[in-house]
């Protein structure tokens, strides 16, 4: 029998990771459009590539360590390591968007947690919601507030980004709604092993170097013609 309190536990999850947040992540294809204007995507197979690679090389060497150190730094009360990991987290955004996507996504969370009835931002005010905060910093604090675990806060990021990826490919590739449903049960299975390999990382190993995803997003900021921010 479930408890009330995992119940509720699971609902806050889905709440945070839900693509109605207004965040503005559907607005930010993460350099995934200027991908599709190369034809370096063009199809289900290359957007599963894709995806999935950026996860592996990107997600699990950046985001998804930052957030282990961020949600530890939290449980421990220690705002200043917090304060330093989120500093860290976007030095290492690679160009002008990754960076404007990043801060903007995260200080729309920030607002929209000073806004929830029920989340007692008071203890933060000073050190983090005053300042630039990652999208990433963010997630972990409002995690955190909902009493998520860690393990469930790193899958949920996970997939809000699987998600948002499959949701800006289905218009730009495009591709039919089944193949989407087919690309996310199979990006799925993916999270695990990517979160593994995230918590096993040392701090003087974090970081991405994936130029292709870098200058495609770079690209993307003077693209004729596109349907995301930039």
């Amino acid at each position: 029998m479930i408890s009330p309190k995992h119940s509720i536990n699971l609902s806050r999850l889905l709440q945070l990771c839900s693509a109605n947040l207004p965040v503005g992540g559907f607005a930010f294809s993460q350099g995934l459009e200027h991908a599709v204007e190369r034809q370096w995507i063009h199809d289900i197979t290359s957007t599963y590539d894709w995806i999935s690679f950026t996860l592996d090389e990107a997600f699990a060497h950046t985001d998804i360590p930052f957030l282990l150190r961020l949600y530890q730094s939290l449980e421990k009360h220690d705002l200043d390591s917090f304060s330093n990991w989120n500093q860290h987290l976007i030095a290492c955004r690679e160009s002008q968007e990754l960076l404007y996507a990043d801060l903007a996504m995260g200080k729309a969370l920030i607002r929209l947690l000073q806004q929830l009835e029920e989340v007692n931002l008071s203890a933060y005010q000073d050190s983090i919601c005053r300042s630039e905060v990652s999208f990433v910093s963010a997630f972990s604090l409002a995690a955190y507030l909902f009493e998520l675990d860690l393990s469930a806060t790193q899958s949920g990021f996970c997939w809000t980004y699987i998600d948002n990826q499959v949701a800006a490919a289905t218009k730009l590739v495009p591709l039919g709604q089944s193949q989407a449903q087919n690309l996310l049960f199979s990006l799925a299975e993916q999270v695990e092993p990517a979160i593994s390999k995230a918590n096993a990382i040392a701090d003087d190993e974090l970081g991405s170097n994936l130029p292709g995803l870098a200058m495609a997003s770079a690209w993307h900021e003077t693209q004729y013609s596109r349907l995301f921010r930039s």
